[in-house]
């Protein structure tokens, strides 16, 4: 499956989501989900970005293209999505947790390394505040 992570920006903070279901449910993560049939990685980038913290994005672009691929004890793939990160800076407005996201909050970069995100989310975080991409 193809999943569409946002990097979203606003006064040099960072928009994270607590996940309210799985995959990785209960942790902060990137803004996004999976793409729906016919729809841009854009336009699926942005949906998500609304649907889950109520926020418009400015112009966004690709960042980094990340397989999150989680395994059972036998080595049998059980997830396996493949994820377009997107970086954009947010329109004005608050953000408010809904649909997958159980919170909405904002961080600051120093912040980021305390969290425990997923290594990769790190990465593409930081690839994001370096203005690198694809």
């Amino acid at each position: 499956m193809v999943g569409v992570g946002v990097v979203v920006l606003q006064a040099g903070r960072i928009l994270l989501v607590r996940r309210s279901k799985p995959p990785r449910m209960g942790e902060w993560s990137l803004p996004g989900g999976r793409q729906e049939w016919g729809e841009t990685v854009e336009e699926a980038g942005r949906r998500e970005v609304f649907e889950e913290t109520g926020l418009r994005l400015d112009e966004v672009r690709v960042v980094a293209v990340v397989d999150l691929i989680e395994r059972d004890e036998g080595g049998r793939a059980v997830i396996h999505f493949t994820l377009v990160d997107l970086v954009g800076e947010a329109l004005p407005g608050e953000a408010v947790a809904g649909d997958d996201a159980a919170e909405a909050a904002w961080f600051d970069r120093v912040e980021i390394p305390k969290l425990g995100l997923w290594h990769e989310t790190e990465r593409v975080i930081a690839l994001a505040l370096a203005g690198g991409g694809v």
